[in-house]
């Protein structure tokens, strides 16, 4: 038997893991476990791509769907190869792969635009207003790694923008902004000194993610229409409103 977001037994279990490991790692961000905080991190990103596919199912492994998996890879590139980059690439290496993910996820996103704010362009100003502070707090520290920061600020708020198909969605693009701003912050913004930084650069992450991927798996579970079947028997869709 399936909920309204598909999951099934392998899903919920695959939910329930992604659930521990969360809590885990945030624990050890505040605690400043640092070690189990590295270690944890490589296995968020795969258990929510896990119970995306499965939570989808055959049937339901739309474009949509495959690309949001593939961002979250992408995402767990950014989050793992770091790592293993020499320290002067680090930072580079993690911005090359969340960019790929944010592109991706524009892609994924971009046949829902006009169900989004795009329909109502009053609403794309906050997002506007949000990328402007952003830049101008980032840039004049970011000095060689200025235009990057144009850039990839334009991407990360226009995956945002696109989000709003879904209001769940949509409070995950809004958090992913957040989440990427605090990091831009820490790195080039002087005298920026949050508390718990790390936990709150990870909860927002997590929490971006996990609401984005809520998006998409309840508009792959909307029913598809029958073209021409103007009365919807017997097709288990909706007439329309």
């Amino acid at each position: 038997m399936r909920d309204r977001l598909g999951l099934t037994r392998p899903a919920a279990a695959a939910a329930l893991a992604l659930a521990a490991t969360a809590a885990w790692h945030l624990g050890a961000q505040l605690t400043g476990a640092s070690g189990a905080a590295n270690v944890t991190q490589w296995f968020l990103m795969p258990l929510l791509a896990l119970t995306v596919w499965l939570a989808a199912g055959a049937a339901r492994r739309t474009r949509l769907v495959r690309l949001t998996v593939l961002a979250l890879a992408l995402s767990w590139l950014g989050d793992t190869a770091p790592d293993v980059a020499p320290d002067d690439l680090a930072f580079l290496t993690m911005l090359g792969f969340f960019l790929l993910a944010h592109v991706t996820y524009l892609a994924a996103f971009w046949p829902l635009r006009h169900d989004g704010v795009l329909r109502r362009p009053a609403l794309l100003v906050p997002y506007a207003i949000a990328y402007v502070v952003l830049v101008a707090l980032c840039a004049p520290g970011a000095d060689a790694l200025a235009a990057p920061v144009v850039v990839y600020g334009a991407v990360l708020t226009a995956v945002a923008v696109l989000a709003t198909f879904d209001r769940r969605a949509a409070v995950g693009g809004v958090l992913f902004m957040l989440s990427d701003s605090l990091i831009a912050m820490n790195a080039f913004v002087g005298g920026y000194d949050l508390p718990a930084h790390g936990f709150w650069v990870m909860f927002t992450y997590v929490a971006a993610q996990v609401l984005l991927a809520i998006g998409v798996l309840r508009v792959a579970s909307r029913p598809v229409p029958v073209p021409g079947d103007g009365a919807h028997a017997g097709t288990g869709t909706r007439p329309p409103a």
